[in-house]
């Protein structure tokens, strides 16, 4: 049996309350926040190892001091429907924390949070101390709730490390790491803080537009150091993350700009995808670049406030893509915004490309690409074809900055992601001029408008293909 990913840390109950708000308070300068609908999922190192079940088909232990309190059953309630997700629970006398988020759309407007009571976390089950011993590698999500902080659950890791990669995810008010973690995964405030109580006060910055690196760099060099830990790397939320190994030079990986107004669950995606491609075998600097990927569909995607355990999907009936579809009404950058989506296959990216998406961008606050997949471009092109894989493909259409958002699919037609989709346009290039887009009657069927933009004419993949073809001798 494949051995497991080991989740260990604090669970929180997240509860979401979401409305619209049209205007304010007559009461105090705060928005009337009316129309609600409450959302409700697993939190903390229950939020790390359901994103870990969901992307992988290992399997997942989360193994957790859990309060005999309503929350904590809920929470075990939840996290008990996504597939290939195991729950050992460690006797505490604590209480779960609840943290309440007010929104408006996806917009944060306040926090309520009760529970967190401390506790003694009591002995650990014999099967506990087993799966850490076998595990692929332990996830330590700390967020400062006494899981980790001393006592079993903490000299149990600690123990463990000596012959299984643990990868830290701390907390401003979490402990330290055990001595020897394979990954530490701190954010830079997290990083600062923890050098401050740790005695290494700030070094002075090299003048430029990279003193910020540079600092980053020496104080992680030192808290590795500090830690005995195999390697750190800081997340730096759009800029990325930088990965240190010993004196080396460090491994910067670059973010995305994201029109996201909220981050919660960034750094627990970004840890489990670590720890999961690190109990594949993967090198540190490959588990951070997978990270990063990771932590940006995530938000990308509308975060963890998209997070649903009754549609808990396994890794192994999901697309290949890691884009999901998003709905017309959820993740946009406004209220009113118009979603615009055109697609193609995208071959070898030309100007005429460049013109069309450009020309469908203008249309809209949003524009979204529907990639045809590998199969999908060879039954309409010929085996052949692609040049490019889909996820090449997709990656240069994001480096584009009129593109938002890029969505693989596996039919010969958008249709079907169209529907699931809903974008208020459809707009393909002027070479359809005169005839009937496929697709109109499809976004008809939401009031949809589909409309053709200007191209260039003569540009095309296929021409492209054969001028490279071509014997230069001739």
């Amino acid at each position: 049996m494949t051995a497991p990913l080991v989740v260990v840390g604090d669970v929180l109950l997240d509860v979401d309350l979401v409305g619209r708000s049209e205007r304010m308070s007559p009461e105090a300068p705060v928005p009337v926040v009316s129309d609600i609908a409450e959302r409700r999922r697993p939190g903390g190192a229950g939020l790390a190892s359901w994103l870990a079940a969901q992307a992988s088909d290992r399997r997942v232990v989360l193994v957790a001091p859990l309060a005999d309190d309503d929350a904590a059953h809920e929470v075990s309630d939840l996290l008990t429907r996504a597939s290939g997700l195991e729950i050992l629970a460690v006797p505490w006398r604590g209480s779960t924390p609840v943290k309440t988020r007010i929104r408006v759309g996806d917009h944060p407007v306040a926090r309520l949070d009760s529970g967190g009571a401390t506790g003694i976390v009591g002995p650990l089950p014999t099967r506990v101390l087993e799966v850490l011993a076998g595990a692929a590698a332990i996830l330590v999500c700390d967020y400062g709730r006494g899981a980790v902080a001393a006592g079993p659950l903490r000299e149990a890791v600690a123990t463990a490390a000596a012959t299984v990669p643990v990868i830290w995810d701390p907390h401003p008010k979490g402990s330290a790491p055990v001595f020897g973690c394979a990954l530490v995964t701190p954010n830079e405030a997290e990083l600062i803080g923890m050098a401050t109580a740790a005695g290494h006060s700030r070094m002075s910055p090299a003048s430029g537009s990279d003193r910020a690196g540079r600092t980053n760099a020496e104080l992680t060099r030192k808290m590795a150091r500090h830690w005995q830990a195999r390697a750190v790397s800081v997340t730096q939320g759009e800029r990325g993350a930088m990965l240190c190994l010993g004196d080396n030079v460090p491994l910067v990986v670059s973010g995305q700009r994201l029109t996201a107004h909220d981050t919660c669950g960034a750094g627990d995606s970004y840890a489990a995808a670590a720890a999961l491609a690190i109990a594949d075998g993967c090198l540190p600097s490959e588990a951070v670049i997978r990270a990063v990927q990771a932590a940006n569909r995530f938000v990308s995607t509308g975060g963890a406030s998209t997070v649903d355990c009754d549609c808990a999907t396994p890794a192994s009936a999901r697309a290949d893509s890691g884009q999901p579809l998003r709905s017309r009404t959820e993740n946009r950058p406004g209220e009113h915004s118009t979603v615009v989506a055109t697609g193609g296959c995208f071959d070898l990216l030309h100007a005429g490309h460049i013109a069309t998406l450009q020309a469908a961008r203008a249309l809209g606050d949003t524009l979204v690409v529907l990639l045809n997949s590998d199969a999908s471009v060879r039954r309409l092109k010929g085996p052949d074809r692609p040049l490019q894989s889909e996820h090449d493909r997709a990656r240069v259409l994001l480096a584009l900055e009129c593109v938002d958002d890029v969505v693989i699919f596996e039919e010969d037609t958008p249709a079907t992601a169209l529907r699931r989709l809903q974008p208020d346009v459809w707009a393909k290039g002027g070479d359809y001029t005169g005839a009937d887009l496929p697709e109109a009657a499809v976004v008809a069927e939401w009031s949809g408008e589909a409309v053709i933009v200007p191209y260039l004419a003569g540009r095309s993949t296929s021409a492209l293909v054969e001028l490279a073809a071509k014997d230069p001798s001739r």
